[in-house]
Parts: C-alpha cells; structure tokens; sequence
C-alpha cells in the first residue's frame, strides 16, 4: 500500500465509536468505512439489523465499555455516541487521559457533510420514511445522492452511503435529539444543510426536553443555519412549525398540505394525485397506507424540485418506493396468522399504524403487542396518551418488563382487551393462544424486543 508523506495525526485515519451499535452510528460507521477510514467501534450486546451491516463491513465490534480497549484501539479521534454517560470506564478514562474526542453529528459534518449540499429532514414523526423517499427520488433521477438514514430503506440495500453524482447531494434524517453528554444541542444544528424539510413538530423525548417550547427552540437554531440560498420545506397544517417561524426565517419557504399551494387527492383509481393550487402535477400509487405517507411524499416532491427533480418524475420515483425495514414489515404468516414489525413507539406512531392497518383489513383482528421501551415512554411521560392510541386494536399485549411506571393502570381504559405482562414468556404463550386465521399480530418497539417475532412464528407452527 502507498503511504503519502503526510503523518498520521493529520490524516485522522482511526476512528474508534463508542456505542457503534446505533443506527445512527452504524450508519456513520459504513460512511467512514467507504470514505477510507479504519473503524472499530464498542457497544453493549448486538442484535440484527445492525450488527449484520456492521459484519458485512467488517467491521469489529467490542463487546462493553470498559477502559482497557483503549490499549487495544489506539484511535486518532473516539467518536461519542448518545448512549455514551459520564461514569461509564471507557469515557471517564478518555478524559482522564485526555484523549481526541467528538460526536457523532460533529465527526460526520467535519469529515463527510462539508463537501455535500445537505437536505435535512427533521420532525417529530417520518422522519425515517421522508429521508427514505427522497433519497429514492433522487436516486431514479440519476443523482445518485449520498444519505444516512434510521433504518435500511428497502428500495436500498443500505442505511448509509457517499453520494456518487456531481451534484454531491446528501440526504440525512435530522434528529432533534441531544448530540452527546458534552454538547446537549440537537444532532441537526450540525448538519447545515441547504435544504430543511420540517415534517411537523410534537412533544416527544421527555427524557431531554421540558416542554413543546424547548423543541422548538431547537427548531429554530435549525433554521438559523439554513442559508439563504436555500429552501425551508415546511407543513402547513402544524401550528408548532408555524411558531418556529415566527422566530425568524431568512430563507425562501414552500409550504405543503396547503389547498393553495401542494396537496394531495385520492382519485378513482386507488392512488392519490399530487395536486398544486387546482393544477394536478402528478400522481402517485404505491402500496404504503395513511395519510401521513401522503403528506411524506409532499415534503420530498417539494425539497426533490428544489434541486431540479420534476414533480411528473418524482412521482414515477414514489410509485415504486417500498417502505423502511421496520415500517410495518411482515415478517411471516403461519396459519393464516400474519406476524409484523414496525419501530413504531411513540403514541401518535402507534395510533398511526393501527389506522393504516385498520383501512387496508378487510376482514379478521388486529393484536398489538407492545414494549414502550423508548427513553419518552420509559419514564411514562406520555402514558395517558397510551391506551386512547392503542384505541383501534381488538387486543393489546404489553410487556412491562423492566418499565417502572404502572403500564396496567394506564391501559385500564381498555378493559379486558388489553393485557399487560412482566414476564416475557407468558405472555408469548397468551399471544399465541389468543390468535386464530385472520388476524395481524403487529408488534411495535424501538428495540430488539427479544427476538420476538421469530419466537411468535414459531410457536404459532407448533400450534
């Protein structure tokens, strides 16, 4: 191998990521990998989807976060990952030792997101789907963008990659979540991009923001860094966006799901027409369900157009689009029982599935079986939101394991059409008891939730 002249501290060839595991590490991970970096990485235990990119990568990953791998990977510069504490060995003895240190959003807009023209997606619900759709357009215009996306689209085979066009256009997911334990800003204040997309705005991550305000005000220091060169991609019917707006914009804005502007039709033919002002620009038909995916697809056409996709081809693009792994992914049928996945975690999430499950069943039941494990949920923020979005299930199963915050009491409004178990076992064994030829099991969680799925499917065989 050639070795240029230059040392190796000012080339930043190793880096090493404390909690690898993430999608959003992973997916840095696989960048780095393809930009010529050397990368090791740690995490707690490992479970597909991303433990199978990071071995395709080849990429090995340590097991625990203790002090002593620091001998083992001498890194250039340790990327900090989200699930990275104070007290945990590994980040105590990297300060100690005053080591190279950053985050994942900084390491990723200094060394990738720098020679790219960036389009953010941000917002509280879609995210992963909007980016996912986008990337997708632009990949069927020939644009052949870089992204990094929360999960692996399926129209891709990955969740990463550097774009290849001239254009070095880039699609991220934008995450209004904290950066790490020593920068307690937004992921997306570092990415700079030129085109933001701000699908709506919730309450949502109780475990880091006070209020709907706080996120808003994140909200805006996104938009700060917009340039005005560049285009806000905002949806018209949030009145949470609008009031990040009235804080300052200094850039063009295009609002959608506007009757006067970009919105959407069903028509007659079981697909729905892109239309603008009363002037129908396109039309689309695909297999996703609900409208919230068709007020995705609006966002993407919008920021798509700006750099120069066409309304007519973006919609071609869109009718061939399949959704995110985990996006209500079904993962087999025994017996006429069909078993799916979707990371859905948040209540208005899992409201939204179940609609979109309920409008396309014709006949048979809809079994949740739920883990609100998400950091929100753990702490049961929202947890007298929970049972009125479980509202459209026939039966509920929610593992409490490990959740210490009374699950039974806050899906007593359900009555004897939810159960709630601690012990993960048992209430398999009442999953499968309970399911008969028609129903949709759909099981929602932000994590591995055990394996379950392949677990239901084969106890559903033995039946």
């Amino acid at each position: 191998m050639h070795h240029s002249h230059l040392s190796k501290n000012t080339t930043m060839k190793h880096i090493h990521i404390i909690g690898i595991g993430g999608t959003f590490m992973g997916s840095l991970a696989a960048l780095a990998v393809e930009a010529g970096f050397t990368v090791t990485g740690c995490d707690h235990k490992m479970y597909p989807p991303m433990s199978t990119q990071l071995e395709k990568l080849g990429i090995h990953a340590y097991e625990g976060f203790d002090a002593e791998q620091l001998n083992e990977y001498q890194a250039d510069i340790y990327v900090i990952g989200n699930v990275a504490k104070r007290t945990m060995p590994v980040v105590e003895e990297i300060l100690n030792r005053k080591l190279p240190y950053t985050s994942g959003p900084q390491w990723l807009a200094e060394n990738i997101l720098q020679q790219c023209t960036v389009l953010a997606v941000a917002g509280t619900h879609g995210k992963t789907t909007t980016a996912s759709m986008l990337a997708w357009i632009l990949e069927y215009a020939g644009l052949k963008p870089g992204f990094l996306i929360g999960g692996v689209p399926q129209n891709f085979t990955l969740s990463a990659r550097l774009p290849k066009g001239d254009k070095k256009l880039f699609v991220i997911e934008a995450d209004e979540y904290d950066t790490a334990f020593f920068d307690k800003r937004s992921k997306f204040v570092h990415y700079h991009p030129t085109v933001a997309v701000l699908n709506n705005l919730e309450f949502d991550h109780a475990d880091i923001f006070p209020d709907l305000a706080a996120i808003e005000t994140q909200f805006h220091h996104l938009i700060r860094t917009v340039p005005s060169n560049g285009l806000v991609v905002v949806n018209a019917l949030s009145g949470s966006l609008k009031s990040v707006l009235d804080k300052g914009c200094w850039t063009e804005t295009q609002f959608f799901n506007n009757q006067n502007a970009l919105h959407c039709q069903d028509n007659a033919d079981g697909g729905f027409d892109i239309v603008s002002g009363s002037l129908k620009v396109g039309e689309i038909r695909w297999e996703l369900t609900g409208k919230h995916n068709q007020s995705n697809a609006l966002a993407a056409l919008t920021a798509a157009q700006f750099v120069g996709v066409s309304f007519k081809q973006s919609c071609e693009a869109l009718s061939q689009f399949k959704s995110v792994k985990r996006r209500m992914e079904l993962k087999g049928t025994v017996n006429g029982v069909a078993v799916y996945d979707d990371f859905a975690h948040h209540p208005t999430a899992i409201a939204t599935v179940l609609d979109g499950v309920k409008r396309t069943k014709k006949s048979g039941r809809i079994i949740a079986v739920l883990e609100p494990r998400s950091n929100t949920m753990k702490i049961g923020t929202l947890k007298d939101q929970l049972a009125p979005s479980l509202a459209l299930a026939d039966k509920v199963f929610c593992y409490a394991g490990g959740i210490d915050w009374n699950v039974k009491n806050a899906l007593q409004p359900l009555g004897d059409k939810a159960g709630v178990f601690d012990d993960f076992n048992q209430m398999l064994n009442n999953i499968v008891a309970t399911a008969q030829s028609g129903d949709d099991i759909v099981v929602m969680s932000n994590g591995g939730f055990q394996g379950i799925h392949g677990k239901l499917l084969d106890l559903l065989k033995k039946k």
